[in-house]
């Protein structure tokens, strides 16, 4: 998974990066960025994690911190981050203080400024369920990446795996995952978000059940979802008189 996470990054062959590991437990992605020339940095929640790398004497610098409190590097500072398994965690409410989408925000919104414009995070992660994924993509999305959900061998319940895949700056082509060709040749549609969609950004709460906002926040969903929705119109969501 890390020399996939690595390969969807993009980086140029020409001259080694400056790469952010989170959640880097023992070290095992950091050995494959090192073996490919680039350097890295890589933060952990877990003491006991961070001191096996050690003892396995990893290249990389490591960093014991709790990424739901924020990515705390100056501005700019990475060509690219990559996270295998870690980010689902943060939609856990560990402690009664634990806000899963502030937490997510905070780490998604300093990950967004510790990134190098036009670089990309690629986090591959075990959704729980489809709000799940929502939830990830919804408050990236509210930081100000773009990109979308990268789904290899979308058919096979063992070798499937979700890497989200983010863009810092200008929106870049969303690679193709493994596996995703049908028998006619043709690819399954994956999830995609850009900071077009900012109509919801600031609304609090969720909106009223079948009101216009929460039919359009529905069909929103279904499209990413690659589902056929019929076009909004200024017809979507209107109430009708009641006829007597």
């Amino acid at each position: 998974m890390s020399e996939r996470a690595v390969e969807l990054l993009g980086l140029p062959e020409d001259r080694p990066c400056l790469l952010l590991d989170v959640g880097c437990g023992s070290g095992l992605s950091g050995d494959y960025i090192s073996n490919e020339g680039h350097y890295w940095i890589g933060m952990d929640i877990s003491p006991a994690m961070l001191d096996v790398a050690v003892e396995r004497e990893v290249e990389g610098d490591l960093l014991l911190a709790d990424v739901g409190h924020g990515i705390p590097f100056r501005p700019g500072m990475f060509d690219g981050c990559i996270s295998i398994s870690a980010v689902q965690w943060l939609c856990n409410a560990d402690k009664k203080s634990h806000s899963p989408p502030k937490r997510l925000y905070q780490f998604f919104s300093t990950l967004y400024t510790a990134l190098a414009r036009g670089s990309r995070a690629v986090l591959q992660l075990y959704p729980e369920n489809a709000e799940q994924v929502e939830l990830i993509t919804a408050q990236a999305m509210r930081a100000g990446f773009t990109g979308g959900m990268v789904v290899d061998y979308p058919n096979s319940t063992k070798a499937k795996k979700f890497f989200l895949c983010l863009f810092v700056g200008a929106s870049g082509t969303l690679p193709k995952g493994l596996g995703t060709e049908c028998a006619d040749g043709e690819e399954i549609r994956q999830a995609k978000f850009t900071n077009e969609r900012t109509r919801f950004r600031n609304a609090k709460g969720k909106s009223v059940k079948k009101s216009r906002d929460w039919i359009l926040e529905k069909k929103e969903r279904r499209r990413r979802q690659g589902k056929e929705v019929r076009a909004d119109t200024k017809y979507t969501g209107r109430k009708r008189r009641p006829r007597f």
